[in-house]
């Protein structure tokens, strides 16, 4: 079943940013983004999302073939950003598909039989989005590459606009809805706002006029494995899920072959595929777009990012990531309660975060009860005069008990490597958590130091959470606006919120490598003026 996994990550790999240099590699350009040194960060504490050469379609433009001397090189990366950013549609290999009128309308709610001429209206309805509309990328016009979080192209901070296109429904679309057979499925772990995602696919497909929506049930499995057979979705069915968390299809990793997967989607007419998952995920789907343009056949293959980390590139967060870091909260003030109630308390809290650090830091923050928090992208020591087990003992002697937050990433570099890969491909990764708390006491007790130490790991309960209210809009939202992408012919996307506005990428771009914390941005230095903890370095 692991047979998707070994095609997507069969050739060539997608760099990452490195962020031990000033020359940060940044979407196929990486000698032009210029940032202020960052602290090294450990390579193998990274899993790297791969795919095949034949499957990236960034621009071949680099370093040595812009030359920043030249008076129009703004307009040379422009244009190079423009190319790699815009989104694929069906035409490009279908010229001939026909443009009809939009059936989404909400002057009428009601779907008609005849789908020919579109829902009937007495007047224009303004609710369209024009193919023209963009979103503007980046906000911050960075005056010196030395400003917190700078990201600048030249040495002189030059503003350069990037625009990315805004999502929405249509006015013309590419699918007749009598025509469709649309499927959803869910990969990777379970999140919180799974069932949101799918419910409203469901609804807007039907608001659409479809009649024939399936699930396919554990991920790309579902497509092999004879035992597993579609499910009917309609709006009586998915009704409710929301209420609850998992997902109503079930998740797992792994599948088939791209060309398996294609294979079965011919055999079964489906020709809207929605994907909900993460980078590996959205690496998949991708393959499977590429492929369906490979056999010339029309099929909308569209992705909806679900990751809990919130690593995925570009986008402001991911959903179900305010839900966890809201359900964190439960763990660090249990954590907090325990090791303030104790003689030399020590609360020890993991969360989740393989590659970034968002939930540990972000939960750290809005609790105020932390005192040391671990991510991956921030080495640290745990010995010697400036290493977190002498911070510890610190403020056990000024405070008398001390909660540490720690991203299941972190401190890998400290743990015994074993090469092992689960079936999306992802590095088996040690429990530094265990690791610390065993840390800890073996220090204390060498030291002569009483202690209690409290260790919490939440995970499983915080991913199987209904999404709250914060994710449960986004998650309508991409919904909708996932529907609406496929309608309008575009495929290899994924929908995201830019900047406070939901727009479309294509999904080469937002696997490059996995968003991670900026150790110079404003967000980790308040963290760390939040919880007073030094260099561990």
């Amino acid at each position: 079943m692991d047979a998707l996994s070994q095609a997507i990550s069969s050739g060539i790999s997608v760099p990452y940013k490195n962020n031990s240099s000033s020359l940060v590699p940044s979407h196929g350009l990486p000698s032009l983004i210029l940032r202020k040194s960052r602290s090294p960060v450990n390579p193998s504490s990274r899993s790297r999302v791969s795919v095949r050469a034949s499957e990236i379609q960034h621009s071949k433009t680099s370093a040595s073939s812009i030359d920043l001397s030249d008076p129009d090189w703004k307009l040379k990366y422009e244009k190079d950003f423009e190319q790699r950013f815009s989104i694929p549609h069906i035409t490009d290999v279908l010229p001939d598909a026909e443009a009809i009128r939009s059936t989404f309308c909400l002057k009428m709610r009601s779907p008609t039989e005849d789908f020919v001429g579109g829902y009937p209206s007495d007047e224009e309805w303004h609710g369209y989005i024009n193919n023209n509309d963009r979103v503007l990328l980046k906000v911050i016009s960075y005056s010196s590459p030395t400003s917190a979080g700078a990201e600048c192209l030249d040495h002189d901070c030059s503003w350069v606009e990037q625009w990315i296109h805004r999502a929405g429904p249509r006015e013309k679309i590419y699918f007749r809805p009598e025509e469709v057979k649309a499927a959803i499925i869910t990969c990777g772990g379970l999140c919180p706002g799974l069932n949101d995602v799918i419910r409203h696919i469901v609804i807007t497909l039907e608001i659409y006029g479809v009649k024939n929506i399936v699930g396919i049930p554990f991920g790309y499995r579902g497509f092999s494995d004879k035992d597993l057979t579609e499910m009917p979705l309609s709006r009586k069915v998915v009704q409710n899920i929301h209420l609850s968390g998992g997902s109503l299809l079930g998740v797992s990793r792994g599948g088939p072959s791209v060309s398996e997967i294609v294979d079965s989607m011919e055999e079964r007419g489906i020709n809207m595929l929605f994907v909900l998952g993460g980078n590996g995920t959205h690496a998949g789907a991708n393959a499977i777009h590429n492929e369906c343009r490979k056999r010339k056949i029309k099929v909308a293959v569209v992705g909806v990012p679900k990751t809990i980390d919130n690593d995925i590139l570009h986008m402001d967060k991911t959903f179900g990531f305010d839900t966890a870091v809201e359900e964190a909260q439960r763990a660090i003030n249990s954590a907090y309660i325990e090791a303030h109630s104790a003689y030399h308390g020590i609360g020890v809290v993991k969360l989740m975060g393989r590659n970034s650090g968002f939930i540990a830091m972000q939960a750290s923050l809005a609790s105020g009860q932390v005192d040391i928090c671990l991510i991956p992208e921030v080495p640290f020591n745990l010995h010697g005069p400036n290493g977190v087990l002498k911070h510890l003992k610190y403020l056990i002697e000024t405070k008398g008990s001390a909660v540490i937050c720690v991203a299941e990433g972190a401190g890998q570099n400290f743990l015994e490597k074993t090469n092992a890969k689960d079936a999306s491909g992802n590095a088996v990764l040690g429990d530094f958590g265990v690791y610390i708390q065993q840390e800890t006491k073996k220090y204390f007790k060498e030291i002569s130091t009483p202690i209690d130490v409290k260790y919490i790991d939440p995970t499983y309960m915080i991913r199987a959470v209904r999404a709250n209210a914060s994710d449960g809009i986004l998650c309508t939202v991409l919904g909708q606006n996932a529907v609406h992408g496929a309608f309008a012919g575009y495929s290899g996307i994924t929908v995201g919120i830019i900047n406070t506005h939901y727009a479309y990428l294509p999904i080469t771009e937002v696997i490059a490598y996995p968003k991670s914390v900026d150790p110079n941005s404003r967000m980790w230095h308040r963290c760390l003026t939040s919880t007073g903890q030094p260099d561990f370095i």
